[in-house]
């Protein structure tokens, strides 16, 4: 099987955080494609056109998409160990659970991408009632364990990789969990924490992810500019912390190390 991504895009990490869970990383190729350039026609004419990724090959070309379908067809392709869960009660709670994803998502991108500083407030406050969902339906269904269930398995392979993104909004939101909010912020912290779930750093987030925070996804450029944050060279370790002010302040490609 091939795994058509972006190192860090967290729905490629999903796929990877439940690889490393069953010790089946390996048997996946993951190939790179550069976000920053116009996708190959090779790469077109399997995805019937889309640009969206990840997208995985079968062995016999069949091309699938949308990450969570990718997660469920990973499951069934190597079922030992199970890593969602079988009993159909806690299936059907880890599916409830994961469900929510979609809101919570975008609540964050909304955030990262925003350029009205006049808005943030009411941003703010629509992430904070997406934590206060999950931290009830948490309190409700697992008020004692530190997980979903007894240990990291399908839900959080959903919600780690996203976790990690929200470090962004750490950086260039000064935004964090409402400390009301106690047991998704110890959620949280123990998912990001597992060693399932360390293919990326903080430090790669907030780099790759600055053309976000100036509302540019997806490899576009910010104006004025001339390389997205996201190309692989000069390699993200090697580049300056970008500015926290994203709304006051519009970094060069010079001031990003991109030039």
């Amino acid at each position: 099987m091939i795994v058509h991504h972006i190192p860090v895009c967290p729905f490629s990490q999903r796929l990877e955080i439940l690889l490393a869970l069953k010790g089946k990383r390996d048997a996946v190729e993951f190939r790179v494609v550069d976000i920053t350039r116009p996708r190959e026609p090779e790469h077109l004419a399997k995805t019937g056109g889309s640009t969206a990724l990840p997208v995985l090959e079968t062995d016999d070309g069949v091309v699938l998409r949308e990450s969570m379908v990718l997660l469920q067809f990973l499951e069934d392709s190597f079922p030992e160990p199970a890593i969602a869960e079988r009993e159909p009660v806690r299936r059907a709670i880890e599916n409830m659970f994961a469900s929510m994803e979609g809101g919570f998502v975008s609540a964050g991108y909304r955030l990262v991408m925003n350029q009205d500083r006049g808005r943030r407030e009411a941003l703010h406050a629509k992430l904070d009632a997406q934590y206060a969902a999950l931290d009830a339906f948490l309190v409700r269904y697992a008020p004692d364990r530190t997980f979903l269930f007894e240990d990291f398995g399908w839900a959080e392979a959903v919600y780690t990789s996203m976790f990690q993104r929200f470090w962004f909004l750490d950086y260039y939101e000064d935004y964090d969990i409402p400390n009301a909010l106690a047991r998704v912020r110890r959620y949280r912290d123990a998912c990001v924490a597992h060693p399932a779930a360390q293919q990326v750093t903080r430090e790669e987030i907030v780099k790759l992810y600055y053309d976000y925070a100036k509302n540019a996804g997806n490899g576009a450029l910010v104006e004025g500019r001339a390389r997205s944050s996201f190309v692989f060279e000069p390699h993200w370790s090697k580049r300056p912390w970008p500015p926290r002010d994203k709304y006051g302040v519009s970094a060069t490609d010079a001031e990003l190390g991109l030039s």
